[in-house]
């Protein structure tokens, strides 16, 4: 199903009644993802890519619509072909024809709450990372999507200024707290995505759009992340109460000192209840590297759907426990690997390149039966 017509008329809204942002295992009306086309993101290695992108179509399919966007018409009929090659059913497929640069949806996309049992989108404002010069494509697809889909929707601004926030440096539990990390956030001179902000300047605006109560700040992200610190790479809420966090046991490994100081933050870290969270970890694969390229390889960049669990694992010992782990978190879940060797040389995972739409709301996710 291709976008219908985009309508003139623009969502925003100006209220300043703060939604709920969900948790991530909470039900979903769909996933997001920006089929793959810039080859310098994965110099070298592209080719195997966009099979990587058909396998996680493949495995979502079953169990919500996935919104895949593309570029232009040949993309769409390559997406097609490759998709029919893999046996890949037309349920649950909406196409949206919105031009990307890069295609992270978890970073492009907008953030979406629930009001009620409605959604709303967030349009945070996108600068690819505060790192990279060609974003502009991407930072219009997220309107693009939500009118596309009917989403009504506000734009942040705090100070005067659009805010700037990326979906992997943050991770919600659904009832107001919130991990990220000083790292991508705080930084005064590196990757500065908002000039200025303070701890304090965030937390308000988390709190009028995101209805956040509560904010957990660990410390740095994980060795090799081109985010400067993103949280999803390092610790994740699989419930309300539970979060993962990264454990890296070689001494001699760049991560060991970084995940023992989040360790010992998590310890003495509050829910928005008062309550302590149950920590469970996660181990690391051994350290991956390309053309001399240390490499953001982890577990936690998993992405949790309605019926699965989707895993990065890595031709990696610890992938089996890995998975073992997860499994035991998510017992209603069908939890499964999916090769990120390749796709990691793009600098993220699956949790990266997906961003989920919670359930609820009207328009055409709600409306839509068949591609």
């Amino acid at each position: 199903m291709k976008n219908p017509q985009l309508k003139k008329k623009h969502h925003t809204t100006d209220s300043n009644k703060a939604g709920r942002l969900p948790g991530e295992f909470e039900k979903h009306a769909a996933t997001i993802l920006g089929w793959p086309h810039n080859k310098e993101d994965w110099p070298q290695k592209f080719e195997p890519i966009p099979w990587v992108y058909t396998e996680i179509v493949k495995k979502l399919v079953p169990y919500e619509k996935v919104v895949i966007l593309y570029n232009s018409e040949k993309q769409l009929s390559d997406i097609e072909n490759k998709l029919t090659m893999a046996e890949v059913g037309g349920k649950n497929r909406i196409y949206v024809n919105a031009k990307t640069d890069r295609g992270w949806m978890r970073d492009s996309m907008p953030a979406f709450v629930k009001k009620g049992t409605a959604v709303h989108g967030v349009d945070f404002a996108f600068n690819a990372w505060a790192k990279y010069d060609n974003y502009k494509n991407d930072g219009r697809s997220s309107r693009i999507l939500l009118e596309a889909l009917e989403i009504p929707f506000e734009v942040p601004y705090h100070n005067g200024k659009p805010v700037v926030l990326e979906g992997g440096a943050i991770d919600s539990n659904g009832r107001g707290t919130m991990l990220t990390t000083e790292e991508c956030l705080l930084d005064p001179k590196v990757q500065v995505r908002n000039p200025g902000f303070t701890a304090k300047d965030y937390e308000e605006v988390f709190a009028q759009h995101l209805g956040i109560t509560n904010v957990i700040w660990l410390g740095k992200g994980i060795a090799g992340d081109d985010t400067h610190g993103h949280v999803d790479d390092l610790a994740r809420f699989v419930n309300e109460t539970t979060i993962v966090l990264c454990e890296e046991k070689r001494k001699n490994d760049k991560n060991y000192k970084i995940l023992n100081e989040n360790r010992e933050r998590l310890q003495s870290a509050l829910l928005e209840n008062g309550e302590r969270p149950e920590v469970v970890a996660l181990p690391m694969p051994e350290p991956l590297s390309f053309d001399g390229m240390r490499l953001p390889a982890s577990y936690a960049n998993f992405y949790i759907a309605n019926g699965t669990v989707l895993v990065p694992v890595f031709n990696d010992p610890n992938d089996k426990d890995a998975l073992g782990i997860l499994s035991e978190l998510f017992p209603k879940r069908k939890v499964t690997g999916i090769g990120a060797v390749d796709l990691i040389w793009g600098l993220g995972t699956l949790h990266c390149l997906t961003h989920e739409v919670p359930a609820g709301g009207t328009g055409t996710l709600v409306n839509y039966r068949k591609a």
